[in-house]
């Protein structure tokens, strides 16, 4: 049983409430560049053509409309402004914002846009419903000195652990993910089913001044009554439901929006747990229902209605359930991930919903992710457990079938039949062999950008159709950098400060190097000990052992940062002891390499 087509629910839905839109809408910084283009969408309005899913399609007109939106009385979301959206609840003598955007300019236009219609308001507080950058990245569009700013409970180490740790290779991941150089278009750029994709201004950061720590736990902000639910592990490994009692409105965060989400992005994150998220979509259930008109998230349109919310609650439940317990009987009967994802089927209930639909998440790479949760990345085949890396394994593949000529006539009888997956794989093994073989990258380009075409994931489509591009035009750099972010940056605290430099030791480089650095920091009233041995950066915090200490250097946090950078000298600093040591590990440490090969060697 399909989704209807016929049915304009969602339509109805995401186009109520609508109080003005921008005009264009379009988002420049302060040197003129466009970070920020829903106009680009304008296509969308037309008929699907035979280059896009039908169904992608439709979410993508669904998320391209844009505009400031009244939810409930007092409460009001910027929608089409970037990913995410940007909800803005009056109290007393201001407003809260939920969730500012990825960009400051995206989140300053969201707030001239609100105070345009409903008077110029100062903001009062700024709620994170998570750490995602998308939910924190424009805070300084809208922060006012001295207004608390509200998170979970280890808010900030999240977000520093995501956006920095595995920065570098998420980010590059992500110029996949979102089609960051596609154009948009019938053929390219059309939506990542959460959103269209992301802004490309400043992001920043401003760490919270109220933890919310429990389940039940209320506060009354500006004379607005909020209850809080945590979700730990759900889509974040911080993230919170809450709802406004007073005004029967729920805020679902990014646990429950218009499509599948994801255990696992295509970017890459620390894989999530689904039978907790379904647990914690009960929960909000039973600690909300009863008191809820409306339910609205930091993605798509609200839903309106007790009875409709439940229902809709309840599909998102199931649907994170049965992919979880599905996933674990298959998986215990003998089957792989990727047996699994081949086999797996829905409910038909669920995929009568057009909320159900993997837009952004899918079923298959999700069922991979669930598996990947319990039993790892091997299989248990023994042939899987030690293969060649792509480019040895396509020279070998090459080389038995008789030459890449050979293998890209195969390549071709297999599109030509149809089967565009096995052509795409024949066609990798000639591309890792020899990224040089002009042919096989031209043939395998248009075969990602048939898969592409085909895509009901938005995902899935701007990955194969990135994927065409870079191997017809080359890397181009990425627009968004969350790891690079000097407010990223200067979040971290010490210890994570030095976890970041300790992932950039390369350690055959470093195996015969061996320097003891202590930091002892004014402002925190700490010792840190950093210790390179083995090839890998030890470090703690106040050092019992006694140790043969190279150097100590007296300082601020801040200064820390420009000494690990490189833009700071240590003679800027105090410090005692031999001074070239910190040269030493400097020059152990590998750069970083935002636009490294994906789909070549």
């Amino acid at each position: 049983m399909a989704a209807d087509f016929a049915d304009r629910t969602d339509f109805d839905d995401a186009e109520r409430g609508l109080i003005g839109t921008l005009d264009p809408c379009v988002i420049t910084d302060a040197n003129g560049r466009v970070v920020w283009d829903n106009d680009a969408f304008s296509f969308l309005q037309d008929d699907c053509p035979d280059t896009a899913n039908p169904s992608l399609w439709r979410q993508g007109q669904l998320t391209s409309m844009q505009g400031l939106y009244e939810v409930t009385d007092g409460i009001y979301q910027v929608r089409g402004f970037d990913l995410s959206n940007m909800t803005l609840v009056e109290g007393d003598e201001g407003v809260i914002v939920i969730d500012p955007l990825i960009s400051a300019e995206c989140a300053a236009a969201a707030l001239a846009l609100y105070r345009e219609h409903r008077g110029d308001r100062p903001v009062t507080a700024v709620i994170y419903t998570h750490a995602h950058a998308d939910h924190f990245g424009g805070v300084h569009g809208v922060y006012r000195e001295g207004i608390p700013i509200i998170a979970g409970h280890g808010f900030m180490e999240a977000a520093v652990a995501e956006n920095v740790y595995a920065g570098t290779a998420m980010t590059r991941r992500a110029q996949y993910m979102y089609g960051a150089t596609l154009e948009p278009g019938p053929a390219g750029q059309i939506g990542a089913g959460l959103g269209q994709t992301t802004s490309t201004g400043t992001i920043g950061v401003i760490a919270p001044t109220l933890e919310i720590t429990e389940t039940g736990q209320e506060e009354r902000i500006d004379g607005v009554l909020m209850r809080f639910q945590m979700t730990p592990g759900t889509e974040c490994p911080v993230e919170m439901n809450f709802l406004f009692p007073e005004k029967r409105a729920l805020c679902m965060a990014e646990n429950a929006t218009h499509n599948l989400h994801n255990i696992l992005t295509l970017r890459g994150a620390v894989v999530r747990d689904p039978r907790i998220w379904a647990h914690y979509l009960n929960e909000a259930i039973d600690l909300f229902a009863a008191e809820t008109d409306v339910a609205f998230a930091s993605h798509h349109w609200p839903t309106w209605g007790g009875e409709r919310v439940v229902t809709y609650l309840k599909q998102q439940r199931d649907l994170y359930a049965y992919l979880h317990d599905q996933t674990l009987r298959m998986m215990n009967q003998g089957s792989t991930g990727i047996e699994i994802a081949e086999t797996m089927e829905m409910p038909p209930a669920l995929d009568a919903a057009w909320h159900t639909h993997g837009y952004y998440g899918s079923v298959n790479h999700n069922v991979k992710a669930i598996y990947q949760r319990y039993l790892g990345w091997f299989d248990g085949n023994p042939a899987h457990l030690w293969t060649h890396p792509p480019a040895e394994a396509g020279a070998r593949y090459v080389e038995a079938f008789g030459g890449a000529d050979v293998v890209v006539a195969k390549a071709q009888g297999y599109i030509d039949d149809g089967d565009l997956r096995f052509a795409a794989e024949l066609l990798n093994h000639v591309v890792f062999a020899d990224d040089g073989n002009q042919e096989a990258r031209d043939l395998l380009a248009g075969v990602y950008d048939q898969l592409g075409w085909g895509a009901e994931n938005g995902t899935w489509r701007n990955f194969y159709l990135q994927g065409a591009y870079e191997l017809r035009n080359g890397i181009q750099p990425s627009p968004l950098d969350t790891a690079g972010s000097p407010e990223m940056i200067a979040a971290l605290d010490v210890d994570q400060l030095f976890d970041s430099v300790a992932i950039r030791v390369n350690g055959p480089r470093a195996w015969d190097l061996a320097l003891v650095i202590d930091w002892v920091f004014t402002d925190l009233d700490r010792t840190h000990r950093t210790e390179l041995s083995n090839g890998v950066l030890i470090h703690q915090d106040d050092p019992v052992q006694e140790a043969d200490v190279a150097l100590t250097v007296t300082l601020t946090k801040p200064p820390l940062i420009g000494l690990l950078g490189g833009q700071l000298s240590l003679d800027q600093v105090s410090s005692d002891g031999d001074v070239a040591v910190v040269a030493q590990l400097l020059a152990v440490l590998d750069p970083t390499d935002p636009n490294f090969a994906i789909v070549t060697s």
